[in-house]
């Protein structure tokens, strides 16, 4: 039974309702809530029935506190007013269930999955486990996670459409984590949608996902006056030194006030006297356990088995317990320990159900958990666990029972579900090298939820198990790999460098992956003493055709000016003879981005749709090359999505290195959009989230996006600034590939300030530092800085080198950002004929790009050579926000909301919201005139999608 559909003790009588969602009867008016004036205003406002945004609120507080009493009124309030709601409580016994608590909310309203768009509906019937049939389940893709929140989402957005939706989660510290994703993705993307999200949580517990950033409501103790009145309203009033030592050892706790007063009215001779300073918890468990030895053997046996399951989602299992109706309950429900209702029989508490079950001896406990399995043939996963619990020696079958719990949980997505049952499956293994195998597999698999604590226990547990170097290596790896994503980048290498010693000593393929993993930790932090670390390795492995994407990576992502750069006539056959295979696909393309082979870039992440997803649901190595790839390649909008989707996932487990990544391309593209501020916000998050020292890579590209968005404000000093920090004191590159794709810029501002002569010197020192192995892009940037920073007599032929050929291109933003410069140094030249060419097409590409700042440089360059740009029609997306041009241009491709609300992450309610905001300003009135709209600048560079 859900211990959330219980008495809420401490605040009278209880009237909790049950989990349906949609409108039905008045209920009841439920229990007097004694000192909690402001707390209920708090969340009177919260559910107030003409809300029309959305609201995400913490209740925390210690057990007993009156947490659920609050979020019980909240559920009366609503239905009261005909409104929906949606509800889950967390329970430690479905803790390690993949995506129990998503299928616990989710339940009354399984029917409207139906009108979920197919993917969104795929990917959440996949993780709820609804598959049509067993053999669908064994064959389902395991659902992308990001897939699955967007589809609870639109689930939610849909829902709210006829009234105001509450969803409630009760004892949220107990909510699986694949659920617990979701709920944080939902808190938030719901913003502008009639929706409010009230999570109940005990103090001091951690909470992934909902840790920073929501308002929490603490639930703290009663005052001495609300104590008070709480006893008053007791059945026997406690009075005299009795009042004085409950309201002593209750402090102010509810719950406590109501049982210690319920204790000394009906207290046994040997309690009477028993002081002393114990935890209320401790003294209320106690309680509750006195209350149990004085019930019915039958009454007993079904409160321990109630206790043991605490699962109301297993049919099954329910059919194993006896009737509500049943008079067994009825001494339990006297006592105070249970409630019955429409929905069955429930605990009034978590400690009820805790004190039940620990206050019964082992043996007990293990025969109630073996009657739970009998009833749960059905219920696979479930009757796994509780064959587990009920183990008391190592046992083979139910180990392999756990072993298949983790394959059907891994295919759901569900990876902490998985690690946890492969990690009970190894401690019931009777051999230890099963036990090591079975823990290097969780490792492995803990890896996907970001728990580094987690993967090095079971790291430390394959080493006190094994000997064999393969298993330890594959743990160590895990490790490793996981660390690549957090800020401690000489820490991870350290692990991937002995991994990768140990691998070479005993000649093991193990090796390349050690490198491959080291590789990106070496990008990451730009320590050259890394790179030749890696190549004195890499020179052991072998060639061969199966490792032969892998190895292309590791010299390419170490060294891809020098070399890597050898790569690049290789890369379309290395493509190709991938396959479709995504992961390799994935590598490959982050290649191709590396030697500034762009397009190719582009359209290998485009093959590999499934990019880092193909690894698990955290972003694997350089998962933000693909956006940088967009990016450059004017796919802003892209960008951006794959900047949020790595920023959502990266959050939620934690990952600060990755999140900061994401971080820094968005607040890139935000600076060329012409939102500084935006900018500056996502750039400065990024830098608090690494050490600069650590994270080079990181720090150049924030830095960069700064003096983007300095630059967009026409503040120079500080762009030059920001600029200069890409490189030391001497004027050497802070990171080997990131710092030279700042040379233009920072030579852009050194005109402007007058550091003209400093700035030629260090950009001539890069590029004898770049050599002769210097990629196309990086040569036109070089070229770019060296005409405006050179004589006016020498700047052209550097203009003009700067332009040749098609090759330019392929980065149009930059190419427009040459031709600006060029046709602003043709009209100081008086040559004001040669220069309007290059600045409308400058022109053009920025309105296309919607890079406001730029377009208004450009406007007025050519005022000033005589031509007044005329105010088209696309030049008015250059006023919307970036998510609103976004939108605007994916539906003027004939996206209909819910598809651009899968590709934004996004709620369909939330796009028509901005369309209906943006028509006014575009001058429109319907949908069908965005194409018109768009149509000359579509036609005049092609589209940026």
């Amino acid at each position: 039974m859900k211990n959330g559909e219980r008495a809420r003790a401490g605040h009278g009588s209880p009237a909790a309702p049950g989990p349906t969602a949609g409108p039905g009867p008045t209920p009841a008016p439920g229990p007097t809530v004694v000192g909690r004036e402001a707390e209920i205003a708090g969340i009177r406002s919260r559910i107030a029935a003409d809300r029309s945004h959305s609201s995400v609120l913490i209740v925390e507080g210690d057990p007993g506190a009156g947490k659920s009493v609050l979020l019980d009124l909240a559920v009366r309030l609503t239905r009261g007013t005909g409104q929906r709601v949606l509800r889950a409580v967390g329970s430690e016994s479905e803790a390690s269930l993949a995506f129990a608590g998503l299928h616990q909310m989710l339940r009354p309203v399984l029917d409207d999955l139906g009108g979920l768009p197919a993917r969104q509906r795929s990917a959440l019937r996949t993780a709820l486990g609804l598959a049509e049939d067993a053999e669908d389940a064994e064959t389902a893709d395991t659902p992308d996670a990001l897939l699955v929140g967007l589809a609870v989402l639109t689930l939610v957005s849909d829902l709210s459409e006829p009234a105001p939706l509450l969803v409630v989660v009760d004892d949220a510290q107990w909510i699986d984590r694949a659920s617990l994703d979701v709920l944080s993705f939902l808190a938030r993307r719901m913003a502008g949608e009639p929706v409010t999200l009230l999570m109940g949580v005990r103090a001091a517990a951690v909470l992934p996902g909902f840790d920073k950033g929501y308002e929490r409501l603490e639930i703290g103790p009663l005052s001495g006056d609300a104590a008070n009145r709480l006893l008053d309203e007791q059945p026997k009033r406690p009075t005299g030194r009795t009042r004085a030592r409950i309201l002593r050892e209750a402090a102010g706790n509810p719950l406590a006030l109501v049982e210690l007063a319920r204790a000394t009215a009906d207290r046994e001779p040997e309690g009477s006297g028993v002081e002393g300073p114990l935890p209320v918890t401790d003294r209320l468990e106690g309680i509750f356990a006195r209350h149990v030895r004085h019930l019915p053997e039958a009454t007993r046996r079904a409160l321990l088995l109630l206790a043991a399951t605490d699962a109301a989602d297993a049919p099954a299992a329910a059919r194993g317990l006896p009737e509500a109706a049943d008079t067994v309950w009825a001494p339990a429900e006297r006592a105070g320990l249970v409630r019955q209702d429409g929905t069955g029989v429930s605990f009034r508490h978590p400690l009820v159900r805790s004190a039940v079950y620990h206050a019964a001896p082992f043996e007990q406990r293990r025969r109630a958990h073996l009657a739970l399995a009998r009833q749960l043939g059905e219920e696979p996963d479930r009757r796994a666990w509780h064959l587990a619990a009920a183990a008391v020696r190592p046992d083979e079958q139910v180990s392999a029972a756990l072993r298949e719990t983790a394959g059907r949980a891994r295919r759901r997505g569900g990876h902490a579900a998985a690690a946890a049952a492969l990690e009970r499956a190894a401690e019931l293994s009777p051999h230890r090298a099963d036990q090591a195998r079975l823990l290097a597999d969780a490792a492995d698999t803990a890896v996907f939820t970001g728990q580094l604590g987690w993967v090095e226990h079971l790291a430390a547990g394959v080493r006190e198990r094994s000997d064999d170097p393969a298993l330890i290596g594959r743990a160590a790896l895990a490790t490793g790999r996981l660390l690549t994503l957090g800020p401690h980048h000489t820490a991870a290498f350290a692990l991937l460098s002995r991994v990768a010693d140990e691998a070479a000593a005993t000649r093991s393929p193990r090796l390349l992956d050690a490198l491959a993993a080291a590789a990106v930790v070496r990008y990451y932090s730009g320590e050259e003493s890394q790179r030749q670390r890696i190549e004195a390795l890499l020179a052991d492995v072998p060639d061969s055709a199966a490792g032969a994407a892998l190895r292309a990576w590791v010299l390419a992502v170490s060294d891809p000016s020098g070399a890597g750069a050898s790569l690049a006539p290789a890369l379309p056959r290395l493509i190709a003879a991938a396959k479709g295979e995504a992961g390799s696909l994935t590598a490959l393309a982050v290649v191709a981005w590396l030697l500034d082979r762009t397009p190719l870039a582009a359209r290998t992440f485009d093959e590999a749709f499934g990019r880092w997803q193909a690894h698990g649901p955290l972003p694997a190595g350089l998962a933000c090359a693909a956006g940088w790839a967009y990016l450059e390649q004017g796919r802003w909008a892209d960008a951006r999505s794959v900047a949020a989707e790595i920023a959502e996932v990266a959050s939620g487990a934690g990952l600060d290195h990755a999140e900061a990544c994401a971080r820094t391309l968005d607040a890139t593209v935000l600076a060329l959009l012409g939102e500084p501020a935006e900018a500056r916000g996502s750039a400065e998050r990024a830098l608090a989230l690494v050490d600069p020292l650590e994270s080079r890579s990181v720090a150049v590209l924030a830095r960069r996006a700064l003096g983007l968005a300095a630059v967009a404000e026409g503040d120079y000093d500080s762009a030059y600034a920001q600029f200069r920090a890409a490189f030391t004191e001497d004027g050497d590159l802070v990171h080997y590939h990131v710092s030279p794709t700042v040379l233009a810029e920072l030579a852009a501002a050194a005109v402007r300030r007058g550091h003209r002569e400093p700035a030629a010197r260090l950009l001539e020192r890069s590029a004898r530092h770049l050599g002769p192995g210097m990629s196309a892009r990086l040569f036109l940037l070089v070229e770019r800085g060296r005409a405006l920073l050179a004589e006016p007599e020498r700047a052209e032929r550097h203009f003009r080198a700067a332009l040749a050929g098609e090759a330019g291109e392929q980065w149009p933003f930059e190419r427009a950002q040459t031709r600006l410069d060029y046709g602003e140094w043709l009209r100081r030249q008086r040559r004001v004929a040669e220069a309007r060419p290059l600045l409308t097409g400058a022109l053009d590409t920025f309105r296309r790009l919607g890079a406001r700042p730029w377009i208004d440089r450009a406007k007025a360059e050519l005022r000033a050579a005589g031509i007044e740009a005329d105010a088209a029609a696309p030049g008015a997306l250059t006023e919307l926000s970036p998510q609103q041009q976004q939108i605007v241009r994916l539906a003027a491709h004939g996206l209909t909301n819910r598809e651009i609300g899968e590709k934004l992450f996004l709620s369909p309610r939330t796009v028509g919201s901005h369309l209906y905001r943006v028509f006014p300003k575009l001058g429109i009135t319907a949908r069908a005139q965005l194409r018109d709209l768009l149509d000359d600048a579509l036609q005049a560079t092609g589209s940026a999608q």
